[in-house]
């Protein structure tokens, strides 16, 4: 059987880590790339940079990732739908829901592959969180939340914090949990003087009545992304940035402090950091992707979840610009 055809649309920040890994990726030949600015890191090598979708439609290919601006992925899924071509966007799906819906649409009606690069449901540590708590060693989930700081990416011109970061949580607390936001409420912050906000403060309740807990922003020195989830049992802490895990047991033993005993909560127990494989994630995303166009069971990230995700963001924008809770139910 012949290799697969692949092709990537943008030589960006993110693009250079992409053609990194289709070069690499067994069973995948990559073919071109597109950028209308050329090969700014100089990474396609011996791949020919094309000036336009049109071309590489034209060329011939099995599919495409797409790391141009968030802008620009609905047309660029358009067309690629239009031409029977697979492909892998990078996130958010889209600028807004209804742009998204319609990449829905489109892959649907056109029996396409169509997955979005919400990377973190493939970083290690929360692949074990979610292993963990489906296992139940949390038991009852009371809470979860997220903390994704850090300064600003100059590369980001199109969209906010919301968006481009808030994204990730939105997206990586479904996954682990298994829940679906019920209701969002929100604030944001403009501090840098740009058109769109760069910090969010979120409070969301997703089925089943757990609260979850959202601070993102792009005004930090320190570089932070962790997600801690606190349940009956204990708590556990995700850093996605080294990809460790450590849970914090709640404690067995009585407290012989009379003033202290009289409260009937949570106690300190064992901390333990789990040792287990990490491998790349973004190599991770792209053997799934390459599998599920090879019609092999895979576990991606779909467009309808990337749309699900939007969905949750603009709640966010909403409750922010109102000053009320969404509700997202229906």
């Amino acid at each position: 059987m012949a290799n697969l055809r692949a092709a990537l649309i943008g030589l960006g920040s993110m693009g250079r880590n992409h053609a990194r890994n289709l070069r690499a990726l067994p069973d995948v030949d990559f073919v071109a790339a597109v950028d209308p600015q050329g090969d700014a890191y100089g990474v396609a090598g011996d791949v020919p940079v094309l000036a336009d979708l049109d071309e590489l439609i034209k060329l011939g290919v099995d599919y495409c990732v797409v790391a141009a601006p968030t802008a620009l992925h609905g047309n660029i899924a358009e067309q690629l739908a239009g031409a029977g071509i697979h492909m892998l966007v990078e996130k958010p799906v889209a600028k807004d829901s209804a742009t998204a819906q319609a990449m829905v649409d489109a892959f649907d009606k056109a029996g396409l592959v169509g997955a979005v690069g919400h990377i973190e449901r493939y970083n290690p540590a929360l692949q074990e969180l979610k292993r963990r708590l489906e296992g139940g060693e949390l038991g009852e989930i009371f809470q979860i939340a997220t903390r994704r700081q850090g300064p600003f990416p100059a590369r980001i011109a199109d969209v906010g914090v919301v968006m481009d970061l808030a994204s990730h949580d939105i997206d990586l607390t479904g996954f682990v949990t298994g829940r679906e936001y019920d209701a969002i409420s929100a604030r944001t912050a403009h501090k840098s003087g740009r058109e769109h906000e760069d910090l969010v403060a979120a409070t969301g309740l997703l089925s089943g009545s757990l609260v979850s807990n959202h601070l993102v922003n792009w005004l930090s020195p320190q570089k932070e992304r962790s997600t801690v989830v606190t349940g009956e049992l204990g708590t556990f802490i995700a850093s996605t940035l080294d990809a460790d895990l450590t849970f914090h047991a709640n404690g067995t033993v009585e407290s012989q402090w009379d003033d202290i005993a009289h409260f009937r909560g949570m106690t300190e127990g064992d901390v333990i950091r789990y040792a287990f494989s990490k491998p790349e994630p973004l190599r991770t995303e792209h053997e799934l992707f390459r599998d599920a166009v090879l019609g092999k069971e895979a576990a991606i990230v779909t467009l309808r979840d990337g749309l699900a995700a939007v969905r949750v963001c603009e709640a966010m924008l909403e409750s922010a610009a109102t000053g009320r809770t969404v509700e997202l139910k229906g």
